[in-house]
């Protein structure tokens, strides 16, 4: 923001915090029109008022979820979430990103999924990171630069996985408190959580935990080892004690798609105190990996219908990473709004795609997203019209060979080197099995997508209008500048 903008901005929210805590209920809307001013685009300013709309119907789950938020957790994190998130990530940062995609002609994401160590305590049959080299890390200095160059491109969510992060603990809260502009969130096992842990994470005001979690106790321990799933309710409570933010993270295959798609497990999530569930499918990544963990097109489909189900019902934010293509018009790794840098500083268009061109250490961010594999990530997306088969290696058989073989990457898994034919050929049966059920369901869903795609494209449209304007202003304004200068 330029000076005049950061005064203002820093002044709305002065207005928006004092409305929030003296009546959240009553005042949320008029935040919602505070916050209108500040942007250039029409697809939030849609979002904003869909908020509006959320805190006026008493028998929206999500309204039920914003007063949750503002009862259980710390004051101090309700005003870093309102500031980073909404504010400072939702808002100022994706309108600057909105125009350096246009000015670079490139991907730029809206958060970065990073790996500050592959060292893991633990060691979970079919982990996505199990052919990482257990030795590798990235320092302090480099993960601050990369938080540095993000911001620059309008970047201010920062997520963490591994490896177990939470082994770097004391670096990633000292970044969350030199960048105290951003959100920082890690995923984690939850066995390193102790009381001291969640009181530091508490006070950073910024920083929340994803806990892996399978479901209940033995479909957690079948896959995470005996006693872990103990330790990451315990973790939760230690969390909840402090007010810290906290949701969990479950991967779902073949042996417990059942006990993660259950009421039951839900709501005893919610009573933990969690926020948030990201809900994953089982990756067959690696030589070894065993196949007979991918989910059925049955479980598949279960969790399609279940997790709809339950977010019109629970206060809890949902999303299922497969099967919430149609929300987002397909794969939203490449950059398109996240990518991952792995621990040996490999960038990569996603967690469970180990392919790059290009390494951090010796490359820029914006190099990163400018390279050849991104690159085919862009012009190629989305990878298929139905939007419930995203997914360029799981659900689109070739697709990720395809780009592999165009960009020239490499493989970034040194315990095997795993060639992309062999990896997408242990994905050809569910993919073929799935996509007659996809059709079936995508049918179904097709009518209000194609609504909604309208009003998209409308609203991009009248977006890349008024980037256009922007750049064009710049350049004359930058023009300007060099002609006084000579």
């Amino acid at each position: 923001m330029n000076s005049i903008s950061q005064t203002l901005g820093k002044s709305a929210m002065n207005i928006a915090l004092n409305y929030l805590n003296k009546d959240p209920e009553k005042n949320i809307p008029k935040i919602v029109d505070l916050f209108m001013k500040f942007t250039f685009r029409e697809d939030m300013k849609r979002q904003l008022l869909s908020a509006k709309e959320v805190m006026n119907d008493p028998n929206n789950p999500y309204r039920g979820l914003i007063m949750r938020a503002f009862y259980e957790l710390d004051p101090k994190i309700r005003k870093r979430f309102l500031t980073n998130f909404v504010f400072n990530s939702g808002i100022i940062g994706q309108d600057k990103t909105a125009v350096l995609k246009v000015k670079y002609n490139c991907n730029i994401p809206w958060t970065i999924l990073m790996d500050p160590t592959s060292a893991c305590n633990m060691h979970c049959k079919g982990c996505w990171a199990a052919e990482y080299d257990k030795t590798d890390s990235m320092d302090y200095e480099l993960l601050d630069r990369i938080i540095r160059e993000g911001k620059e491109l309008g970047i201010y969510f920062y997520i963490y996985s591994g490896g177990e992060p939470m082994l770097r603990k004391d670096d990633l809260i000292k970044l969350a408190k030199v960048h105290d502009d951003c959100v920082f969130l890690a995923f984690t096992n939850g066995t390193l959580i102790d009381d001291a842990c969640a009181k530091e994470l508490a006070e950073s005001g910024n920083f929340g935990l994803a806990f892996s979690i399978e479901g209940f106790e033995n479909a957690t321990d079948f896959r995470r080892g005996k006693g872990t799933y103990q330790k990451v309710v315990q973790g939760m409570k230690n969390m909840k004690k402090y007010g810290a933010p906290f949701g969990f993270s479950a991967c779902y295959h073949s042996k417990n798609a059942e006990a993660v798609g259950s009421e039951e497990f839900l709501d005893f999530m919610i009573e933990q105190g969690c926020m948030f569930g990201w809900i994953f499918t089982y990756m067959p990544l690696g030589k070894d990996a065993d196949t007979s963990l991918l989910a059925t097109p049955e479980q598949r489909e279960y969790m399609f219908h279940w997790v709809r189900k339950m977010r019109d019902t629970r206060p809890l934010f949902l999303i299922d990473f497969w099967n919430d293509g149609q929300y987002v018009n397909g794969c939203i790794a490449g950059g398109r709004s996240y990518l991952h840098i792995n621990a040996a500083g490999d960038v990569e268009p996603c967690a469970f795609i180990h392919y790059s061109n290009v390494n951090i250490k010796n490359t820029s961010l914006l190099d990163a997203l400018r390279s050849p594999l991104f690159k085919q990530y862009a012009e190629n997306q989305p990878f298929n019209e139905n939007h419930l088969r995203p997914c360029p290696l799981l659900d689109n058989s070739g697709k990720l060979a395809e780009m592999v073989k165009a960009a020239g990457a490499y493989s970034t898994q040194p315990i095997d080197r795993e060639d992309v034919d062999n990896l997408t050929a242990k994905c050809v049966q569910a993919a073929e099995r799935w996509a007659p059920v996809a059709e079936k369901l995508w049918a179904g869903e097709m009518p209000h997508y194609l609504e909604s795609k309208k009003k998209s494209k409308e609203l991009q449209d009248k977006n890349l209008e008024v980037i256009k304007k922007k750049l064009k202003k710049g350049k004359k304004t930058k023009d300007s500048n060099l002609e006084a200068a000579s």
